[in-house]
């Protein structure tokens, strides 16, 4: 079953987004192996992450693996401070 995760990252911006991205996923642009959609962009208070991946076990994998790891050792112009994390298995998908 898919598996969804929101993150919240109060006051950041554009360019700690951009910088964490690019320390996190593939360079070539694609999405990390297991994630089938990724999206993000400002909100009211920061920034706002949504990544669909295509089980649990490969959230946790891309999270303890690549994800976790890399914040924990600092990203240059990355995000200053862990996000507000929603999970939840996904109900229900459209495709595009």
């Amino acid at each position: 079953m898919a598996y969804g995760i929101v993150h919240q990252f109060p006051g950041a911006t554009k360019e700690q987004y951009e910088a964490s991205i690019a320390a996190v996923h593939p360079s070539d642009g694609s999405l990390p192996e297991g994630q089938v959609f990724h999206a993000a962009g400002p909100s009211a208070d920061g920034w706002t992450i949504v990544a669909i991946h295509d089980s649990k076990e490969s959230w946790e994998q891309f999270r303890d693996g690549t994800l976790l790891p890399r914040m924990q050792a600092g990203i240059d112009g990355g995000f200053a401070t862990p996000p507000q994390e929603t999970a939840f298995e996904v109900y229900s998908e459209v495709p595009v």
